[in-house]
């Protein structure tokens, strides 16, 4: 089937270096937006795709690790929309200025990744000498292993409760995943237009053990921390965990789930380091 050429307009800018850059209906074009804030690109260079190289069985060792989490419960089909299993692997730092994370399935082959963009120099450097960042604006695409984004992240600006507004592509909204306390155990709506589609519940004051339900409060997904070793633990900013996804899902549930597993980190992350 020929793929269809889409229409001139505004797109999550498949070379990962800002927010959006305008497709003329043929080319993209120099023209970019980060943060809402016009700018001039050249189209030029590779898409960025974070890779970790990381050991395939250390990437079967997290969907052990994961004990019946990482049963797979039905067969998978190649994306992060369709595997059952998904081990998310963070990018080891130091310290942290860009969120990156490979995404593999439960054979050890990555299908995916999460990049962070459209940030500034001076919000880099933010990051690096101080911990305010957690109140900033943070954008993240998830793309395909071309480069090609298939889900963006907002995470806007906030004082106590993140909120994560889920885009296509092309930058309509599907839904949000809004935090919904802050104290105790974490929780987390899925909505959309205005609708509660789920939940992500985080099982144990810690919040890295999560339950993802549906409307009906059944659970159609699980997040499970795996650890790399109290050494990597203390002295980089990396997180493992395996997603298991108990059936297909479809629809703004579909994509909500996959980004609140894959963007839960970023949510909960910048409320922890205190650098600063």
């Amino acid at each position: 089937m020929t793929q269809q050429t889409p229409p001139a307009g505004w797109y999550a800018d498949p070379f990962g270096r800002h927010d959006a850059r305008y497709f003329s209906g043929a080319v993209w074009t120099e023209h970019v937006s980060s943060h809402g804030r016009p700018g001039v690109d050249p189209p030029s260079g590779n898409s960025h795709v974070p890779t970790l190289q990381r050991a395939v069985d250390k990437v079967r060792g997290d969907v052990q690790r994961a004990g019946q989490a990482g049963v797979a419960a039905f067969a998978g089909g190649g994306s992060v929309f369709t595997e059952p299993v998904l081990v998310v692997n963070q990018k080891a730092k130091i310290i942290e200025v860009n969120n990156e994370y490979a995404i593999y399935d439960q054979h050890a082959r990555q299908i995916a990744a999460v990049r962070e963009v459209g940030q500034s120099g001076l919000k880099k450097a933010v990051r690096l000498m101080t911990s305010y960042d957690q109140y900033l604006t943070h954008k993240l695409q998830i793309v395909d292993m071309a480069g090609t984004p298939l889900l963006t992240l907002t995470r806007p600006a906030k004082v106590m409760k993140s909120r994560i507004i889920v885009q296509d592509p092309a930058g309509n909204e599907i839904g949000q995943i809004v935090q919904q306390n802050v104290f105790g155990k974490i929780r987390f709506g899925l909505e959309a237009g205005g609708q509660p589609l789920g939940s992500i519940n985080a099982e144990n004051w810690r919040a890295w053990n999560f339950s993802i339900r549906d409307h009906t409060e059944t659970e159609v997904a699980r997040i499970t921390k795996t650890l790399e070793g109290l050494a990597k633990t203390m002295f980089t900013t990396a997180d493992n965990y395996v997603v298991q996804i108990h059936r297909p899902l479809q629809g703004a549930l579909q994509a909500l789930v996959v980004a609140g597993a894959l963007g839960i980190d970023t949510a909960l992350k910048q409320d922890k380091r205190g650098l600063g």
